[in-house]
């Protein structure tokens, strides 16, 4: 414990020497000073503003300050003394915009400038960063902040995180707490994947069965896919649940309070299973449904093509389908005050459309050509639907399929293509592609991470550039990380899938494409990984794990080793010896020998180990040479 209380002592002295921070996303513009601030009881929180939510987030800040045993008073007059003080702008800074601020550290002040609340919000973020995660005096419970001015802004007004809380369901503390860290990096949009084949998750008056049957199937564990069987007759559906709109408005108020809109997403027409599961007659067969437990209703062909071997789509000709569409958004509509309704439409399976007689008279009499162009038809509906409610529409990029609605913005998640035709077409983008931006892929080597079909790195998440060469960036309003939750099924497994994935995000996102430096941003998320662990929360350190790549050359086996991470070396063995850190220090790519063997490898940094340990059989090396 002394030695990491020193270490912190050290990181302080080196920030404070060379001007360096840990803030994540790094500012606009940061310059030190040689002040430096001692935050200590008896300092004054002191608002130049009566507006409301400035108070908001002067109490939120009194609290997080209390959690380190420090009592600070929050003033409305300007008493002398030590003070940290929140102040509006009467005459607006146009470059501050509505989230921007200036942050000031002197010797006897901090001072916090912005516009709007917002950024006097996300100012607070920045100083909550700024605070040393030890103790300069452990004794009086003073804080030395270093000195320094600030002067900060998004690049993008849409920072979004999506979590699907139909695969599993979160809690409403659970919730609130993966709102929390997210407006500690300025995330301001929370996207509420709340609708789909394995569980309804909100509170329709209208439709009591959404959630009554909706929202439960029968309890399976593993892996989701062909070990998940389907449920046996007669069989109670206890695992779910779902939140009451009074619990929502709470939810809802509560993101408010840090700042985050939240976007709905119910998803139709397809990915309604929980919902045919409580109203079969929405469907084409109106044959009875059951809310999926994670068993495999599909089958995959690759390039996006599939088929759908159990009904989850909703009918697109019956006209009492868009009746419920109507009344579910009206309340949707009532209980999310945000300006975008997610509507879906993604992965829809025409099959059944396309096998149903009705259907395709329909589609005779109404001159649709094809099936694509049905679920355009009913996409066009649904957003008028959605408009009429005062809201705009957004759905993943499938609703480009045969004609965008009109009004209706684009979430392209098969790559950037979807998002590029958008805003050519003069509508608006998020960009949130699968390889940049989907959390739930791998982090690391197979090894030691659940097996999922593809892999993001942090690396990887931190290319990410939104605005694509070509495209008028007016069109792109942000992007988003999106959390799929088949694999994910508590909250702390969540923080380890999110972050640190989310900082490169966030970064991407609200700093400035310029100022992009991988080595510095590493820094920084080392610090904040030990924020996470003071914290008791779950992060991911894949980042620090070898990256095994195996070939071959002139039909012999090779294997290279990387790591990213600065004043790392990489240790490994071939012999079947362990430790590894007595094995052979990594310095050009070796080859692997026949025999039956494994190869042994971490990373290391100041001869302690700093990655997790791989260790991998030659069989399946070889099986990892690209054919």
């Amino acid at each position: 414990m002394k030695k990491i209380i020193l270490s912190f002592v050290f990181l302080a002295f080196f920030y404070q020497s060379f001007g360096q921070h840990a803030i994540i996303p790094t500012p606009v513009n940061f310059s030190s000073t040689h002040n430096s601030f001692i935050l200590e009881n008896g300092v004054s929180l002191y608002l130049d503003s009566n507006n409301a939510d400035v108070i908001e987030y002067a109490k939120q800040f009194k609290y997080f300050l209390s959690q380190s045993d420090l009592n600070v008073a929050i003033q409305n007059s300007n008493k002398k003394g030590k003070k940290i003080q929140l102040s509006l702008l009467k005459n607006k800074n146009a470059e501050l915009g509505k989230e921007g601020y200036t942050l000031e550290v002197n010797q006897n002040e901090i001072n916090l400038v912005a516009n709007e609340p917002a950024g006097i919000f996300n100012a607070i973020q920045t100083l909550k960063q700024m605070i040393p995660l030890e103790t300069a005096n452990s004794e009086t419970k003073s804080f030395e902040i270093m000195g320094c001015e600030i002067t900060d802004y998004p690049r993008f007004g849409w920072r979004g995180l999506m979590l699907d809380v139909s695969r599993h369901f979160f809690t409403v503390a659970e919730i609130k707490a993966y709102l929390d860290k997210m407006s500690e990096y300025k995330f301001n949009v929370f996207h509420w994947h709340l609708t789909d084949d394995q569980g309804w998750r909100i509170e329709i008056k209208s439709y009591p069965k959404l959630t009554e049957v909706g929202a439960w199937r029968v309890e399976r564990h593993g892996k989701f896919g062909s070990d998940i069987s389907e449920p046996k007759p007669g069989e109670k559906a206890t695992y779910g649940g779902f939140y009451t709109q009074e619990q929502i408005k709470d939810i809802v108020n509560y993101a408010a309070d840090r700042n985050i809109t939240i976007v709905p997403e119910i998803d139709f027409p397809g990915h309604s299973m929980a919902a045919l599961a409580a109203y079969p007659e929405l469907s084409v067969k109106k044959e009875p449904k059951y809310v999926s437990p994670g068993n495999e209703f599909s089958e995959w062909y690759g390039g996006g093509k599939f088929k759908m071997l159990v009904e989850n789509t909703l009918n697109p000709i019956d006209e009492n389908v868009y009746n419920f569409i109507d009344k579910v958004f009206t309340e949707v509509a009532q209980l999310f005050p945000g300006e975008y309704i997610h509507m879906g439409g993604d992965e829809a399976y025409h099959g059944y459309w396309e096998e149903n007689a009705e259907v395709q008279k329909f589609m005779k009499k109404n001159n649709i050509k094809n099936s694509h162009e049905l679920q355009s038809y009913f996409v066009k509906r649904v957003e008028k639907i959605i408009s009429k409610k005062g809201k705009k529409m957004i759905g993943w990029d499938e609703i480009l399929e045969g004609g965008l609605a009109d009004g209706a913005a684009v979430m392209s998640w098969r790559g950037m293509k979807g998002g590029i035709e958008a805003a050519k077409m003069g509508h608006e983008a998020v960009m949130t592609p699968t390889t940049y931006a989907y959390l739930d892929y791998m982090q690391g080597d197979i090894t030691v991470e659940n097996k999922i079909y593809a892999s993001l790195s942090l690396e990887k998440a931190y290319e990410f550039e939104p605005v694509p060469e070509g495209v008028n960036p007016k069109y792109i309003l942000g992007g988003q990380g999106n959390l799929w939750t088949e694999a994910v099924p508590t909250l702390q497994f969540a923080y380890y899938m999110t972050y640190p994935r989310a900082f490169a995000l966030a970064e991407t996102l609200w700093s400035q494409k310029k100022d992009k430096n991988w080595d510095d941003f590493v820094r920084r998320t080392e610090e904040n990984m030990v924020r996470f662990d003071k914290e008791g929360d779950n992060i991911s350190k894949a980042v620090f794990d070898p990256t095994v790549t195996v070939y071959k050359k002139d039909d012999v086996v090779m294997c290279k080793l990387e790591n990213s991470i600065p004043n790392t070396e990489i240790f490994y063995s071939i012999d079947n010896t362990y430790p590894v850190k007595f094995g052979k220090k990594y310095t050009g790519p070796f080859q692997i020998p026949s025999g039956d063997l494994s190869l042994r490898t971490q990373t290391y940094r100041d001869a302690k180990p700093l990655g997790r340990e791989l260790i991998i059989a030659r069989e399946d090396l070889v099986k990892r040479i690209k054919k």
